[in-house]
């Protein structure tokens, strides 16, 4: 008995052994008229391993690029498609440029500076101070993740005086729109449990249904 361990590697192993066998046997073939025939039967066979993909593009062509694949690039035959080259098997993809923006205080992140610096460029009004009191929230939630302690105020001013480039301030108005927003994205927790308890009417038919069943057990009730 012989292992598949012990065999030939097969380039693509999700056809089985017994398509990479008559693949091998194709290549043996001497009349290329015969050889096409045996490429035809080995597609359709290839074909029926897959019947859900038939409705993907270019599934045909796919199929001749696994038996070219199969075959090692050596299957001399009319392709009705152009095949893959071999050496584009191989192709790297392109690296992916890192970006390399400078960041003065990397927990804030650079989506941050992103918004100070749109912030600046807002006129004075209420849209203005709106993003800048967004800002500083912003800012709070993302040094107490990376600091893990409390924050103050004093903080948060500084570094926004200093990303901003002393263009943006933490005022009596800002704290003022913080708190607010704060206060707007607040949702208490309900206890579900103690409101159904506390339901009175909950409660009377609770009552109800013990006084019936202690006039039951007593024998005042008779089935």
């Amino acid at each position: 008995m012989q292992y598949n361990t012990q065999q030939k590697r097969m380039p693509l192993p999700e056809y089985g052994r017994s398509i990479q066998n008559m693949v091998d046997y194709a290549l043996t073939i001497q009349d290329r008229a015969e050889r096409q025939r045996c490429a035809n039967t080995i597609i359709n066979i290839m074909g029926n391993m897959f019947p859900h993909l038939r409705d993907v593009p270019d599934f045909k062509h796919k199929l001749w690029d696994h038996l070219a694949i199969m075959s090692g690039f050596e299957l001399d035959i009319d392709y009705p498609y152009e095949i893959i080259r071999e050496d584009n098997l191989v192709t790297k993809p392109e690296p992916i440029p890192y970006s390399t923006t400078r960041m003065r205080y990397r927990h804030y992140g650079h989506t941050l500076e992103v918004l100070i610096k749109k912030a600046c460029e807002l006129p004075e009004g209420n849209d203005k101070r709106n993003l800048t009191a967004m800002i500083c929230n912003h800012m709070k939630k993302d040094y107490m993740a990376w600091n893990k302690d409390t924050v103050d105020d004093r903080k948060i001013a500084e570094d926004l005086y200093e990303l901003s480039g002393g263009k943006l301030q933490l005022t009596d108005d800002i704290i003022r729109l913080m708190a607010e927003r704060l206060n707007q994205n607040y949702r208490p927790k309900v206890n579900y449990n103690n409101n159904r308890n506390n339901n009175p009417r909950r409660r009377y038919y609770l009552l109800l249904v013990i006084y019936y069943l202690l006039l039951k057990i007593n024998g005042f009730i008779c089935n």
